[in-house]
């Protein structure tokens, strides 16, 4: 099983922090927020991750070169595009890798390994989508609208009557679930706006025509790291994951 990882972007949000480097290298509680998916991954049996990488690019070669992960091989990929499209580049640049069974994750998305076990564990078809529920959606959110364990509809406008859960930034493809969403990716890649169009895009369009399924991951501790006030409730997150020893065999 391999990750591909996409933390081209700045993050301008969280200026000042990410002045100089992207946000996936933002310690908390000791560790980078790199570091942290890396050992949840393969805390799951992932033995290869590919970082999509942009801004400051040379800052995260730097910060893999000192990490020691066991059971896990990474790797960075430029995407020259980071400035000019949003995240459909960098799925482009990294189509190549998009074969056989991989995860497909947001490099702000902070997640204990039991998501990913939860994922693995509940996937069904070629194409399924992580979500999570919660008494309130906010106008960043990544909402979603199902049909029972299907995929209906995912963006950030859906009507608020409508949604089901919220994408939490991660998606699992097996089979020819990576060729199909590719197919569908270079459609939205065609349109006068494509470039600027999040690669969940193509997963709203997929869904129209084929079955993409959901799992949720309720009840296991996540955080997506995006804004200044996610960074604290994210470090809260990874101090008590230290306490408990759940990234290193302990629990």
């Amino acid at each position: 099983m391999k990750a591909i990882i996409l933390s081209a972007g700045q993050g301008k949000r969280l200026l000042p922090l990410t002045e100089s480097q992207p946000k996936c290298l933002l310690p908390l509680a000791g560790r980078t927020l790199l570091e942290w998916q890396l050992r949840a991954l393969a805390a799951n049996g992932v033995t290869e991750a590919t970082i999509v990488v942009g801004f400051a690019a040379e800052a995260v070669d730097y910060a893999l070169a000192d990490m020691e992960i066991p059971g896990i091989r990474a790797k960075t990929l430029y995407n020259p595009f980071y400035a000019v499209a949003d995240n459909v580049g960098s799925c482009f640049v990294v189509r190549h890798e998009m074969t056989g069974d991989f995860v497909l994750l947001n490099g702000d998305t902070l997640f204990e390994p039991a998501v990913l076990a939860k994922l693995l564990a509940g996937a069904t078809g070629p194409v399924t989508v992580t979500i999570d529920r919660k008494e309130r959606y906010d106008a960043d959110d990544m909402k979603v609208r199902l049909d029972g364990e299907r995929l209906v509809e995912i963006g950030k406008a859906l009507p608020l009557d409508t949604v089901d859960g919220e994408s939490i930034g991660m998606l699992l493809f097996r089979e020819d679930g990576g060729a199909r969403f590719l197919r569908m990716l270079d459609t939205v890649l065609r349109e006068p706006d494509g470039v600027r169009r999040w690669y969940l895009s193509a997963i709203d369009r997929l869904s129209r025509t084929d079955r993409v399924g959901v799992v949720s991951i309720e009840g296991s501790e996540w955080g997506e790291v995006d804004f200044l006030a996610d960074v604290d409730r994210a470090g809260q997150l990874a101090e008590g994951w230290v306490a408990s020893g759940r990234f290193d065999g302990k629990r």
